[in-house]
């Protein structure tokens, strides 16, 4: 057991990890980090159920808290997912290095969608629903000046209106008064309608011409006629018979025959009664009769006739539909419950929004938690996968073969240098920059969106404080009126027009003061801590559109801690599979030159020579065109040969110019100055 520890002690580090770990860590917890599995087994095995368990709950109260559950399934849930998790925690590397990896994942491109989600749901929570509000408060405002505008529509209408309703009240109240007067009137109408229409003052039997009128017009002027005959006749029966008693009188008065007879002679002449005979023809031509007494007399009785029939009075009210305005028909009620249902529509599709960005903010957890995993699977399946970092083992082998005398591949080439990556660089490499520009598409367009709603919601906000500001109006409403109907005579008509225009004798006194302080808008501003949740996640996301390429540099360093022989085994791999191109590009650029033969010109060449007369001359390598001082470069010793080479390019051509080369010779490599090529499936 001494003797494994020895070794482990005596180990090199073969990552910076490990080298800080030893560094700064007791050796006890160097060991049990980086020592081999079987040692500190139990421990090993606890910790990593305590690990996970620790993770359980973060992942429960990201994945599963959220969904809607009762208390009971919620409880019963969570105990179970964490007992799986401390349980995959204590056995599975793989769950522990996933957990892991999820953090430089959720501080990468999956984080920032979930941060992109994040900024939607403040958006909705901060200036969206804000702008809804005060465009809500605005239409609402309108509606209550609308309801102002109706109530003092009503209080005009009403004063108008007032009189002739209480026209209308009494007349229904005197309806058995009126009754009574109208059955008066129709008896007393009764003697002038038996007057006109009677058969008196003419022989009827004799004279039945009479019933062929037509019209009261008619009949009444015939009538007339015949009495003027009856009455001419009655005259003359009446002279005759004045004259007969008055001759019995006078002989009664004188006794003696003879004197009797001489004096009473003239009581004889009854013939001078026929003297009236002749008003029988003006009579008839000077009839007293209008030429309108029938018609007259017709309407008369005709409404005598109705008036004395059963009088009712009955009101109804009877509601009349205006024609809409402009298409839209306004209501005093309908318009405001018509305005909240429509506000109460919208209120529940953001809070469906919500949910559903609720739900994908769970959904991306689980996104994050799968990416992770499948970084891990890849790692350790994939050995080309994220292969590419130049790493403290890499130059450990490159330092192993430098003192071996062996080909050796650092420094890097110029174009070598676009193929790896350097971990502690700051350098962004250029397949890690189409990450970082289409990161910043993302932050910039979000970053738009948000300041247009910041500035829509301020913009609003400002309007609808200046209508608040400068729309108050006071009104005032005065009305004033006394009239007084005097009416005299106690008539029928006198007193029905006492029954009816007596009831505009009213008075009223109208002083209205309103004004529509309670109907002004009342804006509402954003608050400091709604500005700071709606640009806080946009600045973090930024942030993290410049640190994800270094982030994502950590999943490498993660996964190789939880699996150090398979991190080996994929350098060693890249080291030999660079080897191999590195001796494949020097040939191909050998045969390159030794067909041209022509020196590589560079405008930096032509800028930078008057630089050789100070000493400070710059060349450039034939076979890989690295840059370098005159100094460090390797000319050609051979007559007219002007070929110079770097270092490394030399001792890849085994210390010879490609001007000694035959054509049809080919550099050769022995095994020896190769590793194995390790290929995992």
């Amino acid at each position: 057991m001494e003797k494994p520890r020895r070794e482990y002690r005596g180990k090199i580090p073969h990552s910076t990890l490990e080298k800080v770990s030893k560094l700064i860590l007791p050796d006890l917890a160097h060991r049990f980090l980086f020592g081999p599995t079987s040692d500190f087994f139990l421990a090993r095995l606890l910790i990593g159920a305590a690990f996970g368990a620790i993770c359980g709950i973060g992942l429960f109260f990201g994945l599963l808290y959220n969904i809607s559950l009762t208390p009971f399934h919620k409880v019963i849930t969570g105990y179970v997912f964490i007992a799986l998790c401390a349980l995959s925690g204590m056995l599975s590397s793989y769950f522990r290095c996933s957990v892991l990896l999820m953090f430089p994942s959720i501080l990468g491109s999956r984080g920032q969608a979930y941060v992109m989600l994040f900024i939607i749901q403040c958006l909705y929570q901060g200036p969206i629903s804000n702008i809804q509000h005060n465009v809500q408060d605005v239409a609402f405002s309108m509606g209550c000046n609308i309801d102002l505008q109706i109530g003092h529509s009503k209080i005009m209408w009403r004063t108008v209106t007032e009189p002739f309703l209480q026209v209308l009240e009494e007349i229904v109240a005197d309806s058995v008064q009126l009754q009574q007067e109208a059955q008066n009137v129709s008896r007393a109408f009764q003697g002038i309608k038996n007057e006109v229409m009677g058969q008196y003052g003419y022989d009827s039997l004799d004279q039945n011409h009479t019933a062929t009128g037509n019209s009261t017009q008619e009949q009444y002027t015939e009538k007339t006629r015949m009495r003027c005959e009856y009455v001419v006749k009655k005259g003359i029966d009446r002279c005759v018979e004045w004259f007969s008693d008055t001759w019995m009188k006078c002989m009664d008065t004188v006794k003696s025959p003879v004197i009797s007879h001489f004096l009473c002679v003239p009581m004889k002449f009854d013939f001078l009664c026929n003297i009236m005979r002749v008003m029988t023809p003006w009579c008839k031509d000077q009839i007293p009769v209008e030429g309108n007494f029938g018609q007259t007399f017709d309407k008369l009785s005709s409404s005598i006739s109705k008036l004395g029939e059963q009088f009712t009075t009955n009101v109804f009210l009877k509601k009349i539909e205006d024609q809409p305005l402009f298409g839209v028909k306004v209501f005093q009620d309908e318009f405001r419950k018509e305005l909240t249902r429509s506000f109460e529509e919208k209120r529940n599709t953001v809070e469906q929004i919500l949910e559903i960005i609720q739900i994908l903010l769970t959904f991306t957890f689980i996104a994050v938690f799968k990416s992770a995993f499948g970084y891990a699977r890849q790692y350790t399946r994939d050995i080309y996968f994220d292969n590419v970092y130049i790493t403290t083992y890499f130059r450990q082998i490159d330092e192993r073969r430098k003192r071996g005398g062996k080909r050796y591949l650092l420094p890097l080439k110029k174009a070598e240098k676009s193929i790896f990556i350097e971990p502690c660089s700051f350098k962004i490499h250029s397949s890690e920059l189409q990450l970082v520009k289409a990161s910043l598409l993302q932050f910039v367009s979000l970053a738009l969106l948000v300041c247009l709603l910041l500035v829509t919601d301020r913009v609003l906000y400002h309007i609808f404080d200046i209508i608040r500001r400068h729309t108050f109006t006071e009104q005032s409403f005065t009305s004033s009126h006394d009239i007084h109907i005097d009416i005299k005579g106690e008539s029928m008509l006198a007193k029905l027009l006492r029954k009816t225009i007596g009831a505009f004798n009213t008075s009223s006194n109208i002083d209205l003061q309103s004004s529509n302080w309670q109907c002004l808008p009342q804006p509402r501003a954003l608050s400091q801590a709604d500005y700071l949740w709606s640009t806080l996640p946009v600045g973090i996301m930024g942030l993290m559109c410049c640190l994800q390429v270094y982030i994502n540099r950590l999943r490498r360093v993660i996964t190789s801690f939880y699996f150090p022989k398979r991190e080996k085994k994929r350098i060693l791999f890249l080291y030999n599979l660079q080897n191999q191109r590195h001796i494949t590009f020097v040939k191909r650029l050998s045969k390159q030159l030794r067909r041209q033969r022509k020196e590589p010109k560079t405008v930096l060449s032509v800028l930078l020579a008057p630089l050789e007369r100070l000493g400070w001359g710059v060349c450039w390598c034939w076979v890989c065109t690295e840059c370098m001082r005159k100094q460090r470069a390797v000319h050609c010793l051979v007559a007219g040969c002007n070929v110079i080479y770097c270092a490394q390019c030399w001792r890849d051509l085994g210390s010879s110019c490609i001007c000694s080369f035959p054509n049809d010779r080919e550099l050769q490599e022995s095994d020896s100055d190769t590793d194995t090529v390790y290929y995992v499936h």
